[in-house]
C-alpha cells in the first residue's frame, strides 16, 4: 500500500507566511515591500515630470525654429529659461566687445543644461540602489528562513513536510519579494535613463539654436554699427 503524504500545514498564503515568519524575515519582507513602493512612486513621479519637461522643450524648440532673433524667441513663455539666460548675458555685456558674448552665453547655457540634468536625474539613484541590493536582501531573508527550518527540524527531530514546509516557504517568499522589488527598479531606472538622455539632447539642441540666434543678433549689431560709422 502507498503511504499517504502528510497534509500541508494551514496558512501557507503570502499573508499567513508573513505572520508566521521570524521577526528578522518579517523585517526583510517589510523593507522589500517599502522598496517596491518607493520604486513605483519614483517611477510615476519621474514620468509626470519628464512629460511636462518634454512638452516645454517641444514648445521652446518650435518657437526657436520660427524665430529670427532672440527677441522673437521670448514668445516661448514659461519655457524661455535658456532664452532668458542668453538675453541676460547680452544685457550684462552691454558696452563690452561683442566677441566674447557668445562664449559667455554658451557657458551659461552649459551650466543650465547641467542643472536641468541633475534635477531630472534626482531620485533615480534610489532605483539603482534598490535594483542592486534588493536581491541580496531577499537572499538574506532566504538564508535566515532556511536556518530556522533546520532549527525546527532539529527541535522536532523529524523531517516531515509539515515541519520543513513553513520555513522553506517563508524563505522563498523573501526571495520572491526581493526579485519583485529589484526587477521593476532596474527596468524603470533604464527607461528613465533613456528618457532623461533624450530630454538633455533636446535641451542641447535648444541651446544650439539659441546660440545661432545670438550670433545673428550680434552680427546684425556689428553690421548696423559699421553702416552708422560709414
Amino acid at each position: 500500500m502507498n503511504t499517504p503524504l502528510p497534509a500541508l500545514p494551514h496558512g501557507l498564503t503570502p499573508w499567513g507566511m508573513f505572520l508566521s515568519a521570524d521577526m528578522v524575515v518579517q523585517a526583510v519582507m517589510v523593507s522589500l515591500a517599502l522598496a517596491s513602493v518607493v520604486t513605483w512612486s519614483i517611477g510615476l513621479a519621474k514620468v509626470v515630470e519628464l512629460r511636462r519637461h518634454g512638452r516645454r522643450l517641444g514648445r521652446l524648440l518650435d518657437v526657436l525654429g520660427r524665430s529670427r532673433s532672440l527677441a522673437e524667441a521670448t514668445q516661448a513663455g514659461d519655457a524661455a529659461g535658456p532664452v532668458a539666460a542668453a538675453l541676460a548675458e547680452m544685457a550684462e555685456s552691454a558696452g563690452l566687445p561683442p566677441d566674447g558674448v557668445r562664449e559667455r552665453a554658451a557657458s551659461r547655457l552649459a551650466q543650465l543644461e547641467a542643472d536641468h540634468g541633475r534635477r531630472l536625474a534626482a531620485g533615480t539613484g534610489f532605483l539603482a540602489t534598490i535594483g542592486s541590493t534588493a536581491p541580496f536582501v531577499g537572499l538574506f531573508g532566504t538564508v535566515w528562513g532556511i536556518m530556522n527550518s533546520f532549527v525546527g527540524i532539529s527541535k522536532a527531530q523529524a523531517t516531515s513536510l509539515a515541519v520543513v514546509a513553513p520555513g522553506i516557504a517563508e524563505a522563498l517568499l523573501a526571495t520572491a519579494l526581493g526579485l519583485a522589488a529589484a526587477i521593476p527598479a532596474v527596468v524603470i531606472y533604464n527607461l528613465l535613463g533613456r528618457a532623461i538622455a533624450a530630454r538633455r539632447a533636446d535641451l542641447a539642441k535648444a541651446s544650439g539654436a539659441i546660440l545661432r540666434l545670438l550670433g545673428r543678433d550680434l552680427d546684425r549689431g556689428r553690421a548696423s554699427f559699421r553702416q552708422a560709422a560709414a
